[in-house]
């Protein structure tokens, strides 16, 4: 058995469909920043699971809160972007 952040799993399977219509770094620093970010801004939804129920449960809350995670992504992106914490050469 395993505890899982539903919103874990829904924010990193939005996220770069998310970021590539956002003129923003998408650097792998960047983009766990944003996910962090993200993530601190959405209410946790923790569950027990065995393994294979996973999939299925991440899908069905991701539908449910999609576009919060997607204005969440969106906010955190722009806010990442303006405070980068590596020089402009990974743009």
């Amino acid at each position: 058995m395993e505890l899982k952040n539903y919103m874990e799993e829904a924010v990193k399977d939005t996220l770069d469909n998310v970021l590539k219509d956002l003129d923003v770094c998408k650097c792998e620093k960047c983009k766990l920043d944003i996910m962090a970010l993200t993530l601190n801004s959405l209410p946790s939804k923790y569950y027990v699971t065995e393994k294979g129920e996973l999939y299925n449960k991440v899908n069905e809350l991701k539908r449910q809160f999609e576009v919060d995670i997607i204005s969440k992504i969106t906010q955190a992106a722009y806010f990442v972007n303006e405070h980068k914490h590596h020089g402009d050469d990974h743009v």
